[in-house]
């Protein structure tokens, strides 16, 4: 049987939870301060004095009523609930090799829950992109017990941050802090609705900064040893000056319970975000088309480098801005506008927070040369709500998210430019998910018009019969298939 660990988010059905403590974060607490003598560890006098008297009674009785529980209430199928439960429990067995075929959708409704918290006294909140993700209503419930509907402002998939309103004034709005002041060792503290308990609190230090382990995501994540479990997504992450540094996103688990590994998104980041869905309903990402890695001891000689340091590129897109600067594979980067980078996640940082338009200035060593490049960003491919509307006026409502390929993955399926546009996500209520289309699809054809990008599949959205049967051609794990949409 093999056991893989695996960075989860919060989701509503948990499969188990660990019945011992992972760490003792007391002890923790006093990493900053501490003397080896032989084969044990001595906390000085201030550490001492650190773990005994770290006290958030206070702090809790403060922050409490900026909190709230999230209730969604979504439309899913019975067929996917059942095929997620036994999917999980075969992949415990015979690992992610394990194909579970499709099963017909059957509407169902299911209560999820989470966490969020005001940021505004006029009612804006911030919570979890996972935790409201197709929801069909939300409400939140606040420490009085007061229930209000919530509607959902924006949503952004690839920071996992969403921004809720709800109507009224003088909300107790959470004060934001520094996430870029926090450091490693410090005490924190969450509060959440960890397996529906309302309003429960857990603290623990800063594990590690700027974590960037996945690619589906454009956050450097705040490591904690937090206790988090289902039902805190979306919650706050308090310092000790009862200011918000982040928001609770993910754990890393083997077992989908907390295994003392707990990730937020920097509060930084995410009232970014916030702004952007608040004022443009969408968000615009840079695009540099570069893919940077560690430089670890043996690579630092081999490149003639003091110490492992820089982000070194193993891959430079076609056409992107990178490659019209001059960058190349092979290149390390060691500076970025005057910024010094030790890591590729400190470029990727950078770049994740910039504008698109915006220059740059990188500081490179190229066979032993330095280096100075220049250029300019240009906007990153983005996921596009597809919702059509036809020309006799009648509703299309698809159900796909979509987005334009971007040039890497145009050269890894071998095709043209004017290739097709890749599903991110099926509504599983939609007229696309009936017909059995997938995530992870890439549409060529639709309605017999060649689709090259997403401007294409709007057009072709507009000609489509008011009923009947058209045709979809998609690429499916590399094998072209043809797929019939019913029009309803």
């Amino acid at each position: 049987m093999q056991n893989h660990s695996t960075i989860y988010k919060f989701q509503r059905r948990s499969k188990r939870w660990l019945k011992h403590s992972a760490l003792n974060s007391a002890l923790a607490i006093a990493l900053g301060s501490v003397a080896i003598t032989g084969a044990s560890v001595v906390l000085s006098p201030s550490a001492q004095a650190a773990v005994s008297t770290t006290d958030f009674s206070n702090l809790v009785q403060q922050v409490t009523p900026g909190v709230a529980r999230v209730n969604v209430t979504k439309t899913v199928s019975q067929a996917e609930l059942a095929q997620a439960q036994t999917a999980e429990l075969l992949r415990q067995f015979f690992g992610d090799r394990l194909r579970i075929p499709n099963q017909p959708a059957v509407p169902a409704i299911e209560h999820a829950y989470g966490t969020a918290f005001f940021i505004t006294s006029n009612g804006y909140m911030l919570t979890n992109h996972h935790v409201v993700e197709g929801a069909d209503k939300i409400t939140v419930t606040l420490n009085d017990r007061t229930e209000l509907d919530a509607t959902l402002v924006g949503s952004d998939e690839r920071s996992d941050v969403a921004v809720l309103k709800v109507v009224g004034s003088q909300f107790p709005a959470l004060p934001i802090g520094d996430s870029n002041n926090i450091k490693v060792g410090e005490p924190v503290l969450a509060i959440g609705s960890p397996f529906g308990f309302d309003y429960s609190a857990s603290a623990g230090i800063v594990s590690a900064k700027s974590r960037s382990f996945s690619r589906e995501t454009s956050v450097p994540f705040i490591q904690t040893d937090v206790a988090l479990n289902p039902g805190n997504s979306g919650g706050p992450l308090f310092n000790q000056r009862g200011e918000v540094v982040g928001i609770n996103s993910r754990i890393f688990s083997g077992t989908g319970g907390y295994m003392g590994l707990s990730f937020s998104i920097p509060i930084d980041a995410a009232m970014d975000i916030y702004e952007q869905l608040k004022n443009n309903g969408e968000v615009m990402r840079a695009y540099l088309g570069i893919y940077p890695q560690d430089i670890d001891r043996n690579l630092a000689e081999a490149y003639n480098l003091s110490r492992p340091q820089g982000a070194l590129l193993t891959r430079v897109s076609p056409d992107s801005p990178a490659q019209k600067a001059g960058l190349r594979a092979g290149d390390i980067i060691l500076k970025y506008n005057e910024t010094q980078i030790v890591r590729a996640s400190d470029l990727l940082n950078l770049i994740n927070r910039a504008r698109p338009n915006d220059t740059f200035q990188a500081q490179v060593q190229r066979s032993g040369k330095p280096l100075i490049v220049t250029g300019k960003l240009t906007r990153a491919p983005s996921d596009v709500q597809s919702e059509g509307r036809n020309q006799q006026d009648n509703d299309v409502r698809l159900g796909l998210r979509l987005r334009n390929l971007t040039p890497d993955e145009q050269a890894e399926l071998s095709v043209d430019k004017k290739s097709g546009i890749l599903v991110t996500a099926v509504d599983p209520t939609g007229l696309a998910a009936r017909s059995g289309l997938m995530a992870g699809d890439i549409i060529t054809n639709l309605h017999q018009k060649s689709i090259g990008d997403v401007t294409d599949f709007t057009s072709a959205l507009s000609s489509l019969p008011k009923s009947g049967v058209v045709t979809i051609e998609v690429i499916r794990q590399g094998i072209p298939a043809i797929i019939g949409l019913r029009i309803e």
